[in-house]
């Protein structure tokens, strides 16, 4: 099995991603989201005493709201309000904290600082796009008891949690700090009382304890769940981007070039748990999707590379790990008629997991997971990607991502499906393409326009670029191989451009690309 190499429209993995998103409810669990999913060698979903409901509602908000917002996608509204359901029945046991029960049917009482995250996710998503004066509310006094019951030094005060409270400790990392960045947008977009202030007192630990200087990775302090480490960098850069700290950025910088390469390949790629035994290649697209976010904000800042970084990744791993041929999954036996069991097949096309580079079985694997948070937070980052793609400002209209892409102002058909790159500009103002640093600038050929384009910074700029009409930017895909050199294997990857033309898969099923020969 391949996957459509040239499925490289975000907006409809996007569409795709919120089908699935809405499919995902326990209806012998009054409609509580499923988190855990596996499709071989059986194929099932389930409940989890730990995420359920206290994790996958803030996920899927996050990236449901933000599609509606994004990429126009229609959301049944039914969808919305059953896991805003979920999100506010985990913060309604003894504290604002979010919180799972231990079974079905059970009570509130587990809290992983793991998930105040994913909580405010929710909380955040509710009270900008549905103007949620309960998910305010909720957060506020959510941001109120963290104040409360932890200390940047001691930790949590886990006798003040309650009796009926079982309380799971975590490293930082993967704990209290991966909520920088629902912080950082709860206050961007709400106001919400305090939510600033702890994002700034969690990054100052971050960076005086784990995101040093030198921007080295400590699997020992960071603890050995990736997507923590990833999606704490991003936090962090998110926080960066809204205070103009230039400190704090290149704190996110020199940890992007440096730590994070102990975990990650060239493709984006990221190792799902970063212990000695772990499979080699079994990876997240959580993780991958939180490198986009922080490429593209690195971008912004006026680092471009970063979003040749963006695109290559979403080109090589991102999008096309997407599960939409699901045609391998066979429906299991179901006597008793469980939820969990019906119809597995199709609740899970439109999926992201734990891919290998090369595709969906990992040849160490013994079973393929889709856990259903992750859709969540691969569209999240897809709905990133599109607003940053092509954005137009003060200074002009701005050429980031090179996709088919239409907005108001400026239309874009790829160099990847059509003959070079063509720009259309749709309304007045200079005009910045970027151009792939893999393109030999005296091999760029221009038609279209009068005047000829000047550069700066890694773009071509169009100071007058004519209205309502195409610009073709003509230049090579360039062939290229690169290795990447996983913990037991080295695998080799023949590139087009930012996209792959063809990778080493070992005789892997279910694999993305054409086999390297």
């Amino acid at each position: 099995m391949l996957s459509d190499v040239n499925t490289t429209d975000i907006e409809d993995a996007i569409r795709l991603g919120c089908l699935t998103m809405c499919s995902v409810f326990n209806a012998d669990d009054d409609d509580i989201p499923f988190f855990s999913s596996q499709v071989w060698p059986e194929a099932r979903l389930s409940f989890s005493s730990m995420h359920s409901e206290s994790h996958v509602p803030g996920r899927h908000l996050n990236a449901l709201l933000n599609a509606e917002d994004a990429a126009g996608v229609y959301v049944d509204e039914g969808c919305i309000e059953l896991h805003a359901r979920a999100a506010f029945l985990s913060y309604s046991g003894e504290l604002p904290l979010p919180l799972n029960r231990d079974r079905i049917g059970g009570r509130l009482r587990h809290f992983s600082p793991h998930n105040v995250r994913e909580g405010f996710h929710a909380l955040y998503a509710l009270a900008r796009f549905r103007g949620s004066e309960q998910a305010l509310a909720t957060a506020e006094a959510s941001i109120e008891a963290i104040q409360r019951l932890w200390d940047r030094e001691k930790g949590w005060d886990t006798a003040s949690l309650g009796d009926g409270i079982v309380f799971h400790s975590t490293t930082f990392v993967a704990g209290l700090a991966r909520s920088i960045g629902p912080l950082v947008k709860l206050h961007r977009h709400t106001g919400c009382t305090g939510a600033l202030d702890l994002a700034l007192e969690l990054a100052n630990k971050a960076t005086g304890e784990f995101y040093l200087p030198g921007g080295g990775y400590d699997r020992e302090s960071f603890g050995t769940h990736t997507h923590s480490t990833t999606c704490v960098l991003s936090s962090l850069a998110q926080l960066a981007e809204l205070t103009r700290d230039a400190s704090l950025m290149d704190r996110v910088k020199a940890f992007y070039d440096n730590g994070l390469n102990e975990i990650r390949d060239e493709i984006g790629w990221v190792i799902e748990s970063s212990a000695d035994g772990a499979d080699p290649d079994l990876g997240e697209v959580n993780n991958t999707g939180d490198i986009v976010e922080t490429a593209l904000i690195l971008g912004k800042w006026g680092y471009p590379e970063y979003f040749e970084d963006a695109e290559r990744i979403l080109r090589c791993h991102l999008l096309p790990s997407q599960l939409r041929d699901t045609s391998f999954i066979r429906e299991p036996e179901n006597p008793q008629n469980e939820d969990g069991k019906w119809d597995v097949a199709e609740r899970h096309r439109g999926a992201f997991g734990f891919p290998a580079p090369y595709g969906h079985k990992p040849l160490d694997a013994t079973r393929i997971s889709f856990n259903m948070d992750i859709v969540g937070g691969a569209v999240a980052s897809l709905c990133e990607a599109l607003r940053q793609a092509v954005v137009s400002e003060g200074a002009g209209h701005w050429v980031r991502l090179l996709f088919d892409l239409e907005t108001d102002a400026v239309l874009i058909e790829s160099p990847y499906r059509h003959q070079g790159l063509h720009v259309r500009a749709k309304r007045p103002g200079p005009l910045f393409v970027r151009i792939p640093t893999w393109v030999a600038p005296e091999s760029v050929q221009v038609e279209g326009v009068e005047d000829k384009p000047q550069t700066s910074n890694g773009y071509l700029v169009f100071a007058r670029p004519p209205l309502h009409r195409s610009i073709e930017i003509q230049f090579d895909l360039a062939e290229s191989s690169i290795e990447l050199k996983h913990r037991t294997r080295e695998i080799d990857v023949h590139l087009r451009g930012d996209s792959v033309a063809a990778m080493s898969n070992f005789g892997a099923d279910l694999t993305f690309f054409p086999p390297l020969n």
